[in-house]
Parts: C-alpha cells; sequence; structure tokens
C-alpha cells in the first residue's frame, strides 16, 4: 500500500498546487459548460475520501461533517468562500492524507460495507476504497486542469 499513498499525497500536492497558484476569482469561477468550480473540485476530493475511508468502514470522518454535507457527490459550488476556508482546505489536503496513511498502518478500518461506485466499481474493504479514491482524486485533478484551460480561454487569469 505504500505506493498507493505515495501516489495519493502527489495528487494531494498538485491539488494544493493549484489551490495556492490560482487567483480566487478563477477558483471559483464556473467555466462555461461546467457545473462546478476548480474549488469545489478540490474540496470534493476531501469529502469523498472522508465517505469512502471512513463513513463505509464504519468510523467517523476526521474533518468537520461540514465539508462533507457542502462537497460530496450532487453538492454544487459555492462561489461565495470565505479566504479561511481556503486555508482550512488547504491544511486539510495534505493532513487527510497523513491522518488515513496513520489509520491504515494502526488497523483503524477492521470492517467495510461493501459499495458500487458510480463508475461500475465494486470496492470490498479499505484497501480498494483507497485504490478508488486514488482514482477518483486523479479524475478530478484532469477536471481541474480542463477548468483551468477553459477559463484561459474565457479570457480571465490564471
Amino acid at each position: 500500500m505504500n505506493y498507493h499513498f505515495a501516489n495519493h499525497r502527489q495528487v494531494r500536492k498538485n491539488l494544493l498546487y493549484i489551490l495556492q497558484n490560482t487567483s480566487e476569482k478563477d477558483l471559483l469561477t464556473i467555466p462555461d459548460g461546467f457545473n462546478n468550480n476548480i474549488y469545489w473540485n478540490i474540496a470534493h476530493c476531501i469529502a469523498t475520501q472522508q465517505l469512502l475511508c471512513y463513513y463505509l468502514s464504519g468510523n467517523q470522518f476526521r474533518i468537520d461533517k461540514y465539508w462533507v454535507e457542502t462537497y460530496k457527490k450532487g453538492t454544487f459550488a459555492n462561489v461565495d468562500v470565505k479566504q479561511s476556508e481556503m486555508e482550512d482546505l488547504a491544511y486539510l489536503l495534505i493532513e487527510t492524507s497523513k491522518i488515513l496513511m496513520k489509520d491504515f498502518d494502526n488497523d483503524f478500518f477492521p470492517d467495510y460495507t461493501p459499495y458500487s461506485t458510480s463508475f461500475g466499481i465494486d470496492l470490498k474493504n479499505i484497501q480498494d476504497a483507497i485504490i478508488f479514491n486514488n482514482m477518483h482524486e486523479s479524475i478530478h485533478y484532469g477536471y481541474i486542469l480542463a477548468q483551468k484551460r477553459a477559463l484561459i480561454g474565457e479570457g480571465l487569469s490564471l
């Protein structure tokens, strides 16, 4: 699993770079043809990790429930995000990755409720969830890159 955790840390570093190096205006703008903004996609990764790894294993979230409720699948972007929330998201990107690895190493996930994802992938245990979560976050990273290109096309600065 070390390989999968290393991949997770790298995807999170990529997301953090975008969060910290994209203007607030561009983070919160929903480009034409998209349903959500860059900021929502980053926060959605945090929410989904908590649902896939903690909720389905019968554990409490390791973050405030606000993040899960606000950014889970089926929610929509809030374009009025405070700077303090952006700072919290930057912190959560790195810390939730560290916490997940520590919890995994401490056998914090002995139980897991099987789940079939909207991708048609069946998750049977925490290992499956971690591997799928990496794929999920990578897809959103790609989506974010497409949003950045769309914003350039709309004449917004990045």
